[in-house]
């Protein structure tokens, strides 16, 4: 790719980008969200026609008028935000886009053969909408390798894998290297961009920072082109690591059960508690019931037995309104369409939880220039960059959206904070702020129950680990007694976890 340049209503997108990918090559593509690497990739595979630049395969210069066209031409890409109709079943989903007879029921033991060769066993039955975010991407990831492209795209394929499955699709992209094939791969997570790549690209503002040879860099260096400053991950510094008080007990969860959409998916008999300056990882593969678990505790999933309390009163059940009045925040895996209402400015967002209450209203009546001097406090506190208060939060950058949650959720002081998957998405300066965040919430004595599919993060962050595996706590891992071997094992279902 030379000089490519796309520009939308008052950005460009990629200004003169140079992209250059050797056959038999894994290249890493890094930057921030808004770097550019999306509608690079879009442009790549057809979604996208650049304004200026050309595009040439093996020496022969290519436009694409549309995916069919790159998928024709040997280029696949599994997005971050998946393509798929969610009333189709994953088999029909699977034949979307393929030529040739519409054959569900071959397409089905297609997927079943190819889940149980790379380790990403999905239902070719079910409806996608029954599916978690985890399972969905294994869809895009089969599908891809179904199609046996001479480029392949992958935008964060490990986000929801055990250590074993990660490993296992990197062997996979280094045997398809080694057949000839370019893999292009998009990830946030460092370590593995320096495991797998024999190359990276980094994007900073639309533009081309700079390509280097993998063995020849670092981590640190890295983080310093995709941000243009010093990144610095002081998560695990155990000399401000926050201090639990093992006498105060803010979130104690008993024989919880609950119905998913799925057996595997439903919590079965959960018991954990969560003390004050806590943090509880939650580790599994997506799809294992932590969504389910996270939405029955804080009342949004009705329980079927067990008993949750917050900081010693023990709930009805009742729903969010009265987790959230004893001090329990939540912050959900989908932020935009679960967490937050994007079409509302910053400030309402920022007072859904508090505007029933004073010093927001009186009686009936909204304070609207106490919400507004409550959201621009916010906004100050937690580093949220946008024009205004007054801006709709939909046209935020991931990062900051996220902070728009992380700001209401903890601005309020909570006894407990459940956050679901925080980092997801997010580039490594987001990555760094949400987690720096967290870590000072848990500082002033806020229990945290981190779940997340990321076992780095969790190793990272949390005091204890838990891992789920089809509803159930398969085991429990001190800090400082965390076995990556074993935890990947239970979080595939594999191994009995003795003692904590």
């Amino acid at each position: 790719m030379r000089g490519i340049t796309k520009r939308f209503v008052g950005v460009v997108a990629n200004d003169s980008v140079d992209l250059d990918v050797a056959a038999g090559e894994v290249h890493a593509l890094l930057g921030e969200n808004g770097a550019g690497k999306s509608t690079l990739s879009n442009i790549l595979t057809g979604l996208y026609h650049p304004d200026e630049g050309t595009i040439a395969l093996a020496g022969t210069p290519v436009s694409f008028g549309s995916p069919r066209d790159a998928i024709a031409a040997g280029i696949a890409m599994v997005h971050q935000h998946f393509r798929q109709v969610t009333k189709f079943t994953v088999a029909e989903n699977f034949l979307l886009g393929a030529r040739g007879a519409f054959d569900a029921a071959t397409a089905a033991d297609r997927i079943r053969s190819l889940g149980k060769e790379y380790g990403l066993e999905v239902d070719p039955d079910a409806d996608v909408w029954e599916l978690s975010v985890g399972e969905q991407q294994r869809v895009e990831i089969l599908k891809a390798l179904d199609r046996q492209a001479r480029i392949l795209i992958l935008d964060e394929p490990t986000a929801v894998l055990t250590p074993q499955e990660a490993d296992a699709l990197f062997a996979t992209m280094r045997r398809m290297a080694a057949d000839g094939r370019s893999i292009i791969f998009i990830s946030h997570k460092l370590h593995e961009v320096m495991k797998v790549s024999d190359r990276v690209t980094t994007l900073r503002d639309g533009r081309t920072v700079g390509t280097v040879v993998t063995a020849e860099t670092t981590s640190a260096e890295l983080a310093r082109q995709m941000v243009g400053r010093t990144v610095v991950f002081n998560a695990d510094d155990t000399a401000n690591r926050p201090e639990v008080d093992q006498t105060r007990v803010v979130l104690a969860v008993r024989d919880l059960s609950a119905d998913g959409v799925r057996p595997q998916s439903s919590p079965k008999g959960v018991t954990l508690d969560v003390h004050a300056g806590e943090v509880l990882g939650i580790c599994g593969v997506s799809g294992n019931g932590q969504r389910e678990l996270a939405a029955a505790i804080y009342g949004i999933r009705p329980r079927t037995a067990g008993t949750v309390e917050i900081n010693g009163t023990r709930t009805r059940g009742s729903g969010p309104r009265e987790s959230t009045a004893l001090g329990l925040a939540f912050i959900p895996e989908d932020r935009l369409r679960t967490g937050l209402s994007p079409s509302l400015p910053i400030y309402g967002n920022l007072a859904l939880k508090g505007y029933r209450r004073p010093p927001m209203s009186s009686g009936p009546l909204l304070r609207y220039r106490v919400i507004r001097a409550h959201a621009e406090a916010l906004v100050a506190r937690f580093g949220i960059k946008t024009p205004s208060i007054d801006t709709p939060t939909r046209v935020l950058s991931g990062g900051n959206v996220q902070k728009v949650l992380l700001a209401r959720e903890i601005g309020a002081n909570p006894h407990v904070l459940i956050a679901s998957t925080p980092t997801r998405g997010l580039d490594v300066g987001a990555i760094e702020t949400v987690r720096s965040v967290l870590m000072e919430a848990a500082r002033n004595g806020t229990g945290v129950l981190l779940i997340t599919e990321d076992l780095d993060e969790a190793m990272a962050l949390a005091h204890r680990l838990v891992v789920m595996f089809e509803g159930r706590i398969a085991g429990e891992f001190t800090r400082g007694d965390y076995d990556i071997e074993k935890i990947g094992l239970l979080m595939g279902g594999h191994g009995q976890e003795k003692s904590a």
